[in-house]
């Protein structure tokens, strides 16, 4: 059973992904002289508003989502400080933030997980299990691991993700071995009961400004490539929307990983394993959140960029009509996913 304090922790951390998002918007706005009318952690009725400047700051009942509303941001709108009034460079600017800010922040707490989390590990194979298969059929001691059957490698969790989605546990693979690229094919592991068995061992990276850089520069690609397969599987039928996970799926992970770092007889949390853990997650779900949030689909920031792109082009905007019936549309359609998607995580957790 889900202990309320985990609960509170997972809304916690989505929410600061959250309004970290907001507040890239925000900040932009606010250096391109852009009037926020609202700034606004949460949804649904206020819990507690003040006005700042021309600014109105609320904290809502709902503690999901947020948003940071500007004047004429869907246009019709004459005063100076309106968002519609600036320059088409200024605004995509403020459109592209919220993405940056995630970004940036996923960054950061990668950054922090490897620099305190001592040694990695790299790509490099250091050991091999005796009558090691793989070892067998083409790897090599020192070959550093390039790519698996087609796709990149740039750290150990892509080749658990390529193994892990493996059927038959044969994979084309290219290496670096001896300062040049060399492609293997048919590298077998041993599968048992449909499960493939990792036969090798992979060299440890100290830490230090260099590799720490690297690694976490690494880590944060992986991360975003993450949802163009995610996307890519879905569309092909790999997976269905009631394998997506929302809001309430995501905080329900994030309880997972809080109960599962806690003694259930003494109570204790193994906090240095947790904030690891959740460091891990979090960057993973704001590069993501970010990265989803750029996808050209209307009603997402993404889908806004599109048509300022459109602008700077023609040199003139397109109707605002238009665009808001797109957006309209883009919202509906949406907000009918969201809520096909919270019916499903909340019917899982029962």
């Amino acid at each position: 059973m889900r202990t309320v304090g985990s609960i509170i922790f997972a809304i916690f951390m989505f929410e600061f992904i959250i309004v970290a998002h907001e507040f890239g918007h925000f900040f932009a706005a606010r250096r391109n002289k852009v009037k926020v009318n609202e700034f606004s952690i949460g949804m649904g009725p206020a819990l507690f508003k003040r006005k700042k400047k021309d600014t109105l700051f609320a904290l809502r009942i709902i503690p999901f989502g947020g948003y940071c509303a500007m004047e004429g941001e869907d246009g019709g709108s004459d005063e100076e400080g309106a968002f519609c009034k600036k320059a088409v460079w200024r605004r995509i600017i403020i459109v592209v933030a919220g993405v940056v800010m995630n970004l940036i922040l996923g960054f950061i707490l990668l950054l922090i997980n490897t620099a305190t989390s001592g040694p990695y590990a790299s790509t490099t194979i250091s050991y091999f299990e005796e009558d090691a298969s793989s070892h067998e059929t083409g790897l090599e001691l020192g070959d550093r691991i390039v790519k698996i059957n087609g796709m990149r490698i740039f750290t150990t969790m892509d080749m658990s993700f390529q193994f892990k989605n493996d059927k038959d546990g044969v994979f084309d693979i290219v290496v670096e071995r001896d300062g040049k690229l060399k492609k293997l094919k048919d590298v077998k592991f041993k599968t048992q009961d449909k499960t493939m068995h990792i036969d090798f061992k992979v060299k440890p990276v100290e830490l230090g400004v260099g590799t720490v850089l690297s690694q976490t520069l690494k880590q944060g690609v992986s991360d975003a490539r993450l949802i163009f397969i995610s996307l890519k599987d879905l569309v092909l039928g790999k997976y269905s929307l009631r394998e997506l996970s929302g809001p309430v799926g995501i905080v329900d992970t994030i309880g997972d990983v809080v109960d599962s770092e806690t003694d259930k007889e003494t109570g204790k949390i193994d906090w240095s394993s947790l904030i690891h853990t959740m460091l891990s997650i979090c960057a993973f779900i704001t590069i993501n959140i970010g990265i989803f949030n750029l996808l050209p689909l209307p009603a997402l920031d993404g889908g806004r960029l599109v048509f300022l792109i459109i602008e700077a082009i023609r040199g003139k905007p397109v109707k605002p009509e238009h665009e808001g019936m797109v957006h309209f549309i883009g919202l509906i359609v949406l907000l009918a996913l969201m809520a096909i998607i919270t019916v499903s995580d909340v019917l899982k957790l029962f």
